[in-house]
């Protein structure tokens, strides 16, 4: 039985009404990339999980900033985020905080090739932060962040260089997480 006459003639915009265009082009592009060249298990646990969690924060923000609040995507999207925060404090993932700000201090040229936003949501003397599971830069601004710095977040995470260094046997920054692990024991 085909649709109602009503719901073709209800106008373009009727499914899309708070539908922002802009993000939904920065989602596309984050759902464009690929770890097909990468085997995600070889990774370091612990960097794995931050990695996708970062990406999972961009893309509720993104979510967020696109959709209205209570659209099915955003309301996945919060049970992920909600089950997450007991996951980040199990084994070693507790540690990931402290060895960035150890990485700050002691490995600043490798701290400073990181992606941006682990950079300015791990330093405890940068106001970003998550919060209500959005990446919030700047708590003063009512403004949202705008669609060319999600871009480059999205690409520093799949630079080449980047995901290289996150296997856990040959990555420099799974190296130096080993061995800030093991001064923690």
């Amino acid at each position: 039985m085909p649709f109602p006459k009503c719901i073709y003639s209800a106008g373009p915009d009727i499914f899309s009404m708070n539908e922002d265009p802009e993000y939904v082009h920065v989602m596309q592009h984050l759902y464009e990339k690929s770890l097909v060249l990468h085997d995600t298990s070889l990774w370091d646990p612990v960097l794995r999980f931050f990695f996708f969690d970062a990406l999972a924060h961009i893309d509720y923000t993104l979510g967020i900033l696109a959709y209205t609040y209570q659209s099915p995507k955003n309301i996945m999207g919060q049970e992920y985020m909600r089950w997450r925060i007991d996951e980040e404090k199990k084994g070693d993932r507790q540690h990931f905080p402290a060895f960035m700000t150890w990485l700050a201090q002691n490995h600043p040229d490798r701290f400073s090739r990181l992606p941006t936003l682990w950079q300015r949501v791990y330093d405890p003397s940068d106001p970003a932060s998550y919060r209500g599971f959005r990446i919030v830069l700047d708590p003063d601004s009512q403004q949202p962040i705008r669609p060319h710095v999600f871009f480059r977040m999205i690409d520093e995470f799949f630079e080449k260089e980047f995901l290289k260094s996150l296997y856990a046997e040959d990555g420099s920054l799974a190296r130096l997480f080993g061995q800030f692990r093991a001064m923690q024991k």
